[in-house]
């Protein structure tokens, strides 16, 4: 009997018949190895042969290589406790070497920014307290004037110190533009407040740098800061406009951040954390021609809520926000770990 019939040529019989798959490519997933001395963008690299969080981390990097380029204009959005936490020199010296064009970010970071400008510090601090719960460990906090951001305290002292920073150095200077103008933009604000910094840490001889407001007031970068109302920093503001002229007008600034993202021949946007910086860097493209040819987000909100803050850059594609052809990454992990790697990496590639 002649079996020559029952073996197709295509290698189906000898199980080596692969079906046609559109979405598979030959890419499999390497191991990251690690070593004694490697710098953060070998690791960056490391990271690219695995899977999960750390593949995201390593497109990550190749994103904002691409977006740190000097002919795309960077939409820099700040939320969450950056500040405090420590991630205050990388966001300053992103400005001083170019890499930002516009800050956006809350009145609770340019207030903590502006804390450590005039001297204050914030200290490395506990969740729980031995023989405490959590609860009765805040109490005590409380009773000795420490305010506890999740593992860092600051002293509340330092936040008087920042309202007669406020009212000696920045609000007077405001309030006679105001009286000649009616009222300033809280880019405006912003800007007085890191030109006051700057003074106030070259004058002191404050040992901490004078951080982020001071570098970009140094280096002509506009700070945005739309909820400026929900921080320290708002709460003195109005303080402040109940016995003079000084006011701000929250829809200034639309006109000149319109105007950046109409100018920018190709735009990024580099969003930690979410909430209404997020929103405000990702919006200004929806009355603008184009959109953002990059974006990264770090962020540890889930997208299955709905909610802005964890709603993946590819949704925001689909409002308009985003080109279509956008090369865009989210990360899903804390900011305070990923920001420094993705920053460190980045910069490595174009600086060496």
């Amino acid at each position: 009997m002649d079996m020559s019939d029952d073996h197709d040529h295509d290698g189906e019989a000898d199980g080596h018949h692969e079906p046609e798959r559109e979405t598979f490519s030959h890419d499999p997933v390497g191991h990251a190895e690690v070593r004694a001395g490697m710098t953060v963008g070998e690791l960056a690299d490391e990271y690219g042969e695995a899977g999960v969080g750390a593949a995201d981390l390593h497109e990550a990097v190749d994103v904002t290589e691409s977006m740190f380029d000097d002919d795309v204009t960077v939409f820099f959005g700040l939320a969450g406790a950056m500040v405090p936490t420590g991630m205050r020199a990388i966001v300053a010296d992103l400005i001083r070497d170019g890499y930002i064009d516009v800050l956006v970010t809350t009145g609770a970071n340019l207030t903590h920014d502006s804390i450590e400008a005039i001297g204050g510090k914030h200290h490395h601090g506990a969740v729980h307290a031995e023989g405490k719960t959590e609860r009765e460990h805040d109490e005590t906090l409380r009773d000795e004037g420490v305010d506890r951001i999740y593992n860092v305290y600051l002293p509340q002292e330092f936040f008087a110190d920042f309202e007669s920073h406020l009212r000696e150095e920045v609000f007077p200077v405001l309030e006679a533009e105001c009286e000649e103008e009616g009222a300033v933009s809280i880019q405006r604000l912003t800007e007085e407040l890191g030109r006051a910094n700057a003074e106030i840490n070259e004058r002191e001889d404050v040992d901490e740098d004078a951080g982020i407001a001071a570098a970009a007031y140094e280096n002509d970068v506009p700070i945005y800061c739309p909820a400026v109302q929900d921080s320290v920093l708002g709460l003195q503001a109005w303080m402040y406009s109940q016995t003079g002229a000084f006011t701000l007008d929250a829809l200034a600034d639309m006109t000149p951040l319109t105007d950046i993202a109409f100018e920018a021949e190709e735009a990024g946007a580099f969003v930690v954390g979410g909430g209404v910086p997020k929103n405000f860097t990702l919006q200004t493209m929806l009355v603008s021609p184009d959109a953002y040819d990059y974006a990264v987000q770090l962020t540890m909100d889930p997208k299955q809520t709905g909610g802005l803050s964890g709603a993946t850059l590819d949704e925001a594609r689909s409002w308009g926000k985003l080109e279509k052809d956008a090369d865009n990454v989210s990360v899903y992990a804390d900011a305070t770990i990923t920001l420094p790697l993705v920053v460190a990496a980045a910069r490595e590639r174009l600086e060496n």
